[in-house]
């Protein structure tokens, strides 16, 4: 009985077992390189080059074959609108690398593997750019073969996993990861730029701080202590000002243990900046400067478009009053609410919200942020500043001229938040109070309440200089500004499901 036909993946074993009977190794060691594949137009015709790259189309007609090598490559520059060479045209022809070269190419080399070429740069009658190769090496053998048409496939997890054939099949995901990559080197320049110091803070923390969020715990075993990942850098930053450097940033990895939806992430990329003597003023300024010069590095202009809308960005955005637009919606001012009851019934009454929705909130505070997201932030289109928030946010501080408001500030775009920043609060006794009624929060069932730090307050009481900082998901910022359909789309690795054992086993 004859054996039954063998599969790919086995075809390819064989082959690597073949070379390494024949004295060849199918997995070199490294390869020199003279050119990268974006550069190529760059050069004259006749160019002696060496290139290297992944081989995603071949093609034999007798004795000449035509196949093409796929690399990102290095030391490129990268515009969005700008199409990258991720690939180049080779050619194989018997007269010119021998029978047996020719012979070897077509047994042994294979889509999906990766391959080194020296030759010579030409044009083909089409015009194509071409590589007309003169030697060349097998660096890496793959045994899987690459998706023919991997971007359409239904299942989109299986895109997100395997990221390395999406990058190559899709040149719209391609565009996105290049352009977050560029865009976080940018963001960094320019904080530099203007007099920051990039800093570093714990990711594993035993208190629950810096943002109102669920987090993700996890156990210390040499300590024997309970820990959680942080949420955000914040209170951590803020000691860094008390050290003496005035200007510090982080662009740092934020855990929350929250809900999947299209526009959150339970692992994402945060920058927090803060100041030492600025205010949530000078804060403004700064973030206005720098989403309108990401915007304009990125598109070449001082506009995105989103949701078939284009979105134009002023030198200084429109501000909202959120107190005052909150009072309208509400019919009675905000500010006298002190009763997490009693503003229950006035909502409910008002028919603004369902009880379903108010049975998980514990504060006046998470009312009022509930009310805020359905009400009135989908209203907001055009770049608007709000400001005049009543005083919810345990970080924040008081203004001088009613301490039932705080000095805060948020950028809505479209319905999204794209910033949060705030004049920090450094008085230690407010700083308490805060915490205190987080606590309280917290015992009532409230998961995302902070925990009542005792040494930030302890820092604190220290002293604090006058600080004034901003928070922004940097994933967040590429998923409204690029168009994404998801948050994913702007992650190179997102977390999805592990592979079943038998889809792990499968050759």
């Amino acid at each position: 009985m004859e054996n039954e036909a063998l599969s790919e993946f086995e075809i390819k074993v064989d082959k690597v077992k073949r070379l390494e009977e024949m004295g060849e190794k199918a997995y070199k060691a490294k390869f020199n390189k003279t050119h990268e594949i974006h550069d190529l137009e760059k050069y004259e015709l006749g160019t002696k080059v060496k290139v290297a790259g992944r081989m995603t189309f071949k093609r034999t007609f007798g004795k000449l074959i035509f196949a093409r090598l796929y690399a990102i490559g290095d030391n490129f520059e990268y515009k969005f609108d700008e199409k990258l060479r991720t690939s180049v045209q080779i050619s194989l022809s018997q007269n010119i690398v021998g029978e047996e070269a020719l012979k070897k190419f077509k047994e042994f080399c294979d889509i999906g593997d990766f391959v080194g070429v020296s030759g010579e740069l030409i044009r083909t009658q089409t015009g194509e750019l071409t590589v007309q190769v003169e030697k060349f090496e097998l660096l890496s053998k793959a045994l899987r073969g690459l998706p023919e048409k991997f971007h359409g496939l239904v299942d989109v997890d299986s895109r997100y996993r395997q990221r390395y054939l999406d990058i190559i099949a899709n040149e719209r995901s391609r565009d996105i990861i290049l352009t977050r990559f560029k865009v976080t080197q940018f963001i960094r320049e320019f904080y530099i730029k203007h007099g920051f110091l990039e800093v570093e803070t714990p990711i594993l923390q035993n208190a629950v701080g810096g943002a109102l969020a669920k987090p993700f715990k996890t156990h210390h075993n040499a300590l024997d202590l309970d820990m959680n990942l942080r949420i955000s850098p914040e209170t951590f930053l803020k000691r860094t000002i008390a050290c003496g450097f005035d200007k510090v940033f982080e662009i740092a990895k934020d855990f929350r243990n929250e809900g999947l939806c299209v526009d959150k992430l339970q692992e994402f990329t945060m920058l927090e900046s803060y100041a030492a003597y600025w205010d949530f003023e000078d804060s403004i300024k700064f973030y206005t400067e720098m989403f309108r010069e990401v915007c304009h590095y990125v598109f070449g202009k001082y506009e995105f478009t989103a949701n078939g809308r284009t979105i134009k960005l002023p030198e200084i955005f429109p501000r909202l009053d959120y107190v005052a637009t909150l009072n309208e919606i509400l019919g009675f001012n905000v500010l006298d609410m002190t009763d997490v009851d009693e503003f229950k019934k006035l909502v409910l009454e008002k028919n603004l919200l369902e009880d379903y929705e108010l049975k998980d909130q514990f504060t006046v505070g998470g009312i009022i942020d509930l009310l805020y997201k359905r009400k009135m932030r989908p209203n907001i289109i055009e770049p608007t500043i709000l400001y005049n928030y009543p005083n919810v946010v345990p970080l924040v501080r008081y203004s001088d001229a009613d301490d039932r408001i705080i000095e805060m500030f948020q950028l809505v775009i479209d319905g999204q938040e794209m910033v949060k920043g705030y004049s920090e609060l450094v008085n230690p006794i407010q700083q308490k109070k805060g915490f205190e009624e987080q606590a309280k929060a917290k015992q009532r069932g409230d998961a995302e309440a902070m925990d009542y730090d005792k040494e930030y307050i302890l820092a604190m009481e220290h002293g604090f200089p006058p600080i004034s900082g901003i928070g922004f998901g940097i994933d967040v910022f590429l998923y409204h500004i690029l168009d994404c359909e998801n948050i994913r789309d702007t992650i190179l690795f997102p977390i999805t499901k592990p592979l079943d054992k038998e889809d792990q086993d499968e050759d």
